[in-house]
């Protein structure tokens, strides 16, 4: 094809183009439009110059063109308009006469036929393929639908039918209109008790609060759905929880229609529940509430308005001397006491508001509430003392059972459950304390002396750690020269919130815990150290005393720790005076007393601190490896004033003269006025320490005395 005829068919298919695509329905771009149309415009072009005219090639262009969805008459028309005005124009031959421009021109109009026939053809064609399309979508729609609606009616029959839950479909005004199996065996299998019967009758006294409201907001329209736990009484009169949920069912105009009940049995389930609520709130030994149960009633009971003059009265009793049971018969013998004295504590508490529970152990409450505690609580404790007066028989054997009760009384609404017990369990060792078997009622300053102990108690392993004690030092006075023979180290410890306490408030605790071990060598390390410093910087021997508690007594490593210090030191043992109590080696045999004896054979001095006041057998002092008697202050206080009481100086002056004959130093404590001094100097006391002299203070004070009367 020559070139110039290739380039006006491009041409054409650009004008072609340019005239359809707006009107045409399709994806491709307009350059992609124009190259599908350039094939076509060739055709064209052949067909204008064939010899013999062939329609099918102008019908086949016209249906190419309803194929790549041309089919607005818009298209045929611009189509026919293109090939009327450009065809010849653009592919005709140059330079024809009239006669050869007119054959072309009835041949173009030819071609025009042909296209539009071609189009017509094809796009009713499309058209008839469509609609039976159509057709055959909406039958085969039609079909699957009623298939589904089908299905879909067997699935919901099947599943209504074998489903695990009951299920219940009810009208609006509450009438049972259809049941399955699940729900008819949940309500016993009798048909005609469920069946046709109107939810409304199947109210019961445990139905939440608002079940009904809910119910009536849902069969009105206003509530799509609820859930709730709902009881149903069988027709045998048994009670069936149920899981209950509730849907409303709407018509294809949104009205309701109809209720549809789920129903899921959890009668043994909520069974189980109890079960496992009254083991989780009840002592297993026993069958009393436990600890939990127990801490619910009392908040309830203390958590009343108090304007409403809702008081409450605890006793909190604790069994005496119950490890000894354990201990002697066992602990299986134990728990039938226990059982016996929980079933006379529960004979006890049979008052209304009266409660009785076990806290642990041997540990059990009572509680009662009302206008008048104070007295409803006295005579609960007195009932249950009475009750455990009367003796026990077990392994054949009588017991006796006492207890110590502390008891809690007031109105609700000012403490916490945990502050009660508190306040109670304090009262109770408080009543333990004093003998026992009684009962004693709550004091708050008891209470806060007893908190601090505790907290004291909490405190001391950390103090040591953080280096919160300290000694001071009180001077030994030599009576014949007044000059300063040794010094008494005294711990103190610095609290960060009570500030500088004595020992007495913590050695008490130190003992109990322990710790007074570890403390007490603590002390006579830097006791020993600082009568070595004094050594050094006076050049004399300055005697140091520290005192050794029961409990150091009769540690093992007692002996070994000291010469540790002292060697560690370079202290003698001679400038040394270990201090025990007197009460501490009452009745004490040989093997309590051979660690002191050890320590004497090395030259350190035992003395006999607050001798006196133990009521010992003065005979025992030759067995006793001691070589000072410290006098207890109370014999001498009466020598404060002149004249002095005639009968403490007979006994001081006894007490020294046995002392001398038994080769043992007097020491006098509590000196405090200058007429006391020179008494127990005449009596021929040699050493003296008291607030006449000094107070204990720090170390550098220890050479720098000035006598002061203390005496008002």
């Amino acid at each position: 094809m020559p070139e110039d005829l290739a380039d006006r068919i491009g041409r054409f298919a650009t004008i072609w183009s340019r005239a359809i695509f707006p009107v045409t329905a399709t994806s491709l771009t307009r350059a992609e439009f124009e190259r599908h149309l350039l094939p076509l415009a060739h055709a064209l072009n052949e067909a204008l110059h064939a010899r013999s005219f062939d329609p099918a090639v102008p019908q086949r262009v016209g249906a190419e063109l309803v194929a790549v969805h041309c089919t607005d008459p818009e298209a045929l028309s611009g189509t026919l308009g293109v090939v009327d005005s450009y065809l010849v124009l653009y592919c005709g031959p140059g330079g024809a006469g009239p006669e050869e421009s007119e054959q072309y021109r009835a041949r173009c109009a030819r071609l025009q036929h042909g296209i539009a026939a071609g189009f017509a053809r094809a796009l009713r064609e499309r058209t008839l393929r469509e609609q039976e399309a159509i057709a055959r979508s909406a039958l085969t729609a039609r079909s699957d639908a009623q298939e589904a609606l089908h299905l879909s009616e067997e699935r919901f029959r099947a599943v209504f039918e074998g489903a695990a839950i009951g299920i219940g479909i009810a009208d609006l005004d509450g009438n049972v209109l259809e049941v399955n199996d699940a729900l008819l065996q949940m309500f016993g299998g009798l048909e005609g008790h469920v069946r046709g019967r109107n939810v409304s009758e199947w109210g019961h006294p445990d139905d939440a609060p608002n079940i009904w409201r809910m119910y009536g907001e849902l069969v009105r329209g206003e509530r799509e759905h609820y859930r709730v736990e709902k009881p149903y009484y069988r027709h045998d009169g048994t009670v069936l929880w149920t899981n209950l949920t509730v849907s409303l069912l709407r018509d294809a105009e949104g009205r309701p229609q109809y209720q549809l009940a789920l129903m899921e049995d959890t009668t043994e389930r909520r069974l189980l529940n109890l079960r496992l609520r009254y083991e989780a709130t009840h002592d297993a030994l026993t069958g009393l509430p436990n600890r939990t149960l127990f801490f619910e009633r009392l908040e309830k009971a203390i958590s009343a308005p108090a304007e409403d003059g809702a008081r409450f009265g605890l006793c909190y009793l604790d069994l005496d001397g119950f490890k000894a049971v354990n201990d002697s018969l066992g602990h299986s013998a134990g728990d039938r006491l226990l059982v016996e004295v929980a079933d006379r504590l529960q004979s006890c508490a049979t008052g209304p508001g009266e409660v009785v529970a076990r806290l642990g152990g041997d540990e059990f409450v009572a509680l009662t509430t009302g206008p008048d505690t104070e007295q409803k609580v006295t005579d609960l404790a007195v009932r249950i003392l009475s009750a455990l007066a009367a003796p026990i028989r077990l392994e054949g054997r009588e017991l006796t059972v006492r207890g110590s009760i502390g008891i809690v009384e007031g109105p609700a609404g000012e403490r916490t459950p945990a502050e009660v017990l508190r306040s109670a369990d304090i009262t109770m060792y408080r009543a333990k304390a004093a003998g026992g078997n009684r009962f004693e009622f709550a004091d708050a300053e008891a209470d806060a002396r007893a908190i601090t102990r505790h907290g004291l108690t909490n405190a001391l392993p950390g103090a040591l750690e953080r280096g919160e004690f300290f000694v001071e030092y009180q001077p030994l006075v030599d009576m014949n020269d007044g000059s300063v023979y040794g010094a008494e180290a005294l711990v103190r410890w610095s609290h960060p919130q009570y500030g500088v306490l004595g020992p007495d408030r913590f050695i008490p605790l130190a003992e109990r815990t322990g710790l007074i071990v570890p403390l007490g060598r603590w002390v006579l390390e830097e006791a020993v150290r600082q009568a070595r410093n004094w050594q050094r910087e006076h050049g004399g021997p300055l005697r140091i005393n520290v005192n050794l508690s029961p409990t150091q007594l009769h540690h093992p490593g007692l002996v070994a720790d000291t010469v540790a210090v002292l060697e560690n030191s370079g202290l003698e043992p001679g400038s040394l005076c270990l201090e025990v109590t007197e009460s501490a080696l009452i009745g004490a045999d040989d093997e309590l007393l051979e660690p002191l004896r050890r320590l004497a054979a090395l030259g350190v001095d035992i003395a006999l601190d607050d001798f006196g006041t133990g009521y010992s057998n003065l005979a025992n002092l030759r067995r006793l490896p001691v070589s000072v008697l410290k006098l207890d202050r109370s014999f001498t206080q009466g020598m404060q004033q002149q004249p002095a009481d005639p009968v403490d100086v007979k006994i001081v002056e006894g007490i020294v003269a046995l002392a001398h004959s038994l080769e043992l130093a007097v020491t006098v404590e509590g000196v405090e006025t200058g007429a006391q001094a020179a008494q127990l100097r005449a009596l021929g006391c040699d050493t003296a320490q008291g607030w006449y002299y000094a107070r204990p203070g720090a170390p550098d004070r220890i050479h720098s005395l000035t006598l002061s009367d203390a005496a008002p």
